[in-house]
């Protein structure tokens, strides 16, 4: 199993032949995607002895993988162009890795292989594939950050999971690991989250992991990082929904990771989380814990069930069971290639079994999104979503949240809102915090607290956005949807009140009229008139949307936003 053609997906089960192609590639030379000119992955057949022309040539060509994976590539040594798998004598392999060695000091990276493998190409000698890791901070100094929403039931184990990941600890069976992530004593008691919480955990640029275990502060694990993994732990209790919605859609996961326990299987608010996931279209990874408390029976018959989910036509998944370092591997680039791919490992955080598989797939995992979509959107004006609000001792007011477009700088004159009335007010950010370490500049789709001085707290609530003020913000109390509703127990009409999410924004909104019908079922899909009942929001046309009402549910996008005037605010909330 090499590349992303080497493993075959089997049209009957819908199952990821994992050993029958690993089988093939020891027999017989496999025919893989020609590479692609955008992307960090690279095929080199040799790099035996080359010119100095050679040389620089092959260097320029690493700063630009380097710069498409913002800081990491990924070098298969022994592939063609075309990507034919032919491999190359033990000599032949020394000398390349020699060569991608000094091309990596030349830009100041490190190498680590993460696997080789033996294939037959009509020769007598034995001939390998390496595949090389190759990683670097970034010329900008800003390290690679993913950012994981964790998912789950109440009780599945996911705080206890980050906190043996960050705390380099195992568990004593009793939750103990997850002590340090808690942030309200009533968390403490009762041991189940019910705010958001973050958590980092960082990889040095030769592959090691970099986190708590060595009394390091999170500047120390910042500076010593080339990639950063933040951790956004959702609540997993029902009663604490819409915070786990909130999460999810305010927060921009790259991807969610699913936790399921092996021992309960799917049950709770799992396929709630599971929906939400594949509603919003976060891609997301399944691990299954407490494997140590069951037999293996148990486990498999759990693992049975989750791929039986992820097959159904609601879901389109194609699960891969991961059980070795190579499937962590091959799992952490075909789920950056293709969004069907759902990786499961199956681990305890009480014995640490497997434990490493989920660190190598981690540290292995390519951005999400390419360098061109990251560059468009620095070029927009400066728009940033306030997700927490706090007060800081000496500091004073304190915003936290992403920064959706654009670049700030410390010092930057911005306008918040909108309030009550519709208005925009001015506001300077005196400093900026990234994963607890200071920041001078911000760019888009990071997430930072800003600090804004002696700003009134009481002028502020989340759901609103800090622009810069040249965009001249919209806002709307009116808007149109495209929806699907997803559930309702009779029928949705007009007058129905739901709880909207779309982005940082959660408010009741009313049903103001439903285009070309009178009512609709569920499974049915209409264009929706709503308007929210409490203050005007900024939305934008295209933005996911999604709502919700004791059962009711239902998901779409922005179609059409009204846009009001600051004056004229009040009067269309009916004020």
């Amino acid at each position: 199993m090499w590349t992303a053609t080497a493993c075959s997906i089997d049209s009957s089960p819908s199952m990821w032949n994992c050993e029958e192609v690993m089988d093939s590639t020891r027999s017989e030379c496999l025919q893989s995607t020609p590479e692609a000119e955008d992307g960090n992955i690279e095929y080199k057949l040799k790099l035996v002895n080359p010119s100095q022309y050679r040389f620089e040539h092959l260097v320029t060509q690493m700063k630009w993988r380097l710069q498409e994976g913002r800081g990491e590539a990924v070098y298969q040594i022994g592939v063609e162009d075309n990507g034919l798998l032919v491999g190359l004598a033990e000599e032949e392999m020394r000398a390349s890795l020699k060569t991608l060695h000094r091309m990596a000091e030349k830009v100041g990276a490190d190498i680590t292989v993460l696997r080789e493998r033996e294939v037959d190409y009509d020769s007598d000698m034995p001939r390998k594939i390496t595949e090389v890791l190759v990683r670097k901070v970034p010329d900008n100094q800003q390290f690679l950050d993913l950012r994981v929403a964790v998912l789950g039931n109440v009780d599945s184990g996911k705080s206890t999971l980050l906190g043996v990941l960050t705390q380099g600890e195992l568990d004593n069976g009793r939750g103990r690991a997850r002590l340090n992530l808690f942030r309200h004593l009533h968390e403490i008691q009762s041991g189940r989250t019910s705010s958001i919480s973050f958590e980092i955990l960082g990889f040095n640029s030769k592959g090691e992991v970099v986190n708590y275990s060595d009394s390091r502060t999170a500047e120390e694990i910042c500076e010593s990082s080339s990639k950063m993994i933040t951790f956004i732990d959702l609540a997993g209790h029902h009663k604490y929904l819409h915070t786990t919605i909130f999460g999810l859609t305010s927060y921009c996961p790259d991807c969610a990771l699913l936790l399921v326990s092996a021992n309960t299987g799917i049950a709770g608010t799992t396929r709630e989380h599971l929906g939400l996931a594949l509603a919003l279209k976060v891609p997301f990874f399944i691990v299954v814990s407490k494997v140590d408390l069951c037999a293996k029976t148990t486990v498999e018959r759990t693992v049975r069930q989750l791929e039986r989910v992820l097959k159904q036509p609601g879901c389109h998944k194609v699960p891969m069971l991961v059980t070795s370092e190579d499937d962590a591997v091959t799992a952490a680039q075909q789920f950056a290639q293709s969004p069907n791919v759902t990786p499961i490992f199956t681990l305890s955080s009480v014995s640490g079994e497997s434990l490493d598989l989920l660190k190598v797939f981690l540290n292995i995992l390519p951005p999400l999104t390419n360098s061109k979509e990251q560059e468009e959107l620095m070029q927009q004006l400066t728009e940033f979503q306030v997700d927490e609000i706090y007060t800081v001792p000496e500091v004073g007011t304190v915003v936290g949240g992403t920064l959706s477009s654009g670049i700030c700088r410390e010092g930057d004159q911005l306008v918040v809102g909108p309030t009550d009335d519709g208005c925009f007010l001015e506001l300077r950010v005196c400093s900026i915090q990234r994963n607890r370490s200071a920041c001078r500049v911000l760019r888009a789709g990071q997430a930072a607290t800003l600090a804004l001085g002696d700003f009134d707290r009481a002028l502020l609530r989340k759901g609103m956005v800090m622009v810069s003020p040249e965009m001249n913000p919209t806002i709307c109390s009116v808007f149109e949807a495209e929806i699907v509703l997803l559930f309702h127990a009779t029928t949705f009409r007009r007058g129905f009140q739901v709880t909207v999410h779309v982005g940082n924004v959660r408010q009741t909104a009313v049903v103001e009229k439903i285009h070309a019908k009178d009512k609709l079922r569920t499974g049915e899909k209409a264009v929706v008139r709503f308007r929210f009942l409490k203050h005007p929001e900024y939305l934008k046309v295209g933005a996911k949307l999604l709502f919700r009402e004791g059962v009711t549910k239902g998901i779409g996008h922005v179609t059409d936003v009204q846009a009001i005037a600051a004056g004229e605010a009040q009067a269309s909330m009916g004020f």
